[in-house]
């Protein structure tokens, strides 16, 4: 899969509704998955939205989720940048060049569905996410 650049947003708990409302609006295939399904099953959060993401007919890709407890959510600075592909070594160089002089909110590792993730906010204040697609078999 080639790199690509698409918003991501965080939401307060209706994440999974959001996303059935842009849905509605753009069409497409909607992808959801609870934080339950990786290892949060007997959390109060179980059945909220760790991620979801729309793929839409005109090419649109929209990502979100609902913000975790201990995290903040602020109406209008709920959007993030996420950088995602397979393509390793741009990737971890997007990664480089974005942390570097910013804030790396979580190091850029494997995580528990298999792929590389990391967030940072560059210098700029713009906060970012990049997720390197593990291989597949």
């Amino acid at each position: 899969m080639p790199s690509r650049l698409n918003p991501y947003l965080s939401f307060a708990g209706d994440a999974r509704e959001a996303m059935e409302f842009y849905q509605r609006i753009f069409g497409g295939e909607l992808t959801v998955s609870t934080f339950g399904e990786f290892g949060a099953d007997d959390s109060p959060i179980a059945d909220k939205v760790m991620h979801a993401q729309l793929e839409t007919p005109s090419g649109f890709t929209l990502m979100a989720s609902d913000t975790p407890p201990g995290r903040e959510h602020n109406p209008g600075d709920n959007i993030t940048v996420s950088l995602s592909g397979d393509d390793s070594d741009d990737l971890r160089g997007y990664w480089e060049q974005l942390s570097g002089g910013g804030t790396v909110l979580m190091p850029l590792e494997k995580q528990i569905w298999g792929d590389e993730f990391g967030q940072c906010t560059d210098q700029f204040g713009i906060p970012w996410m990049v997720n390197i697609g593990a291989p597949r078999a």
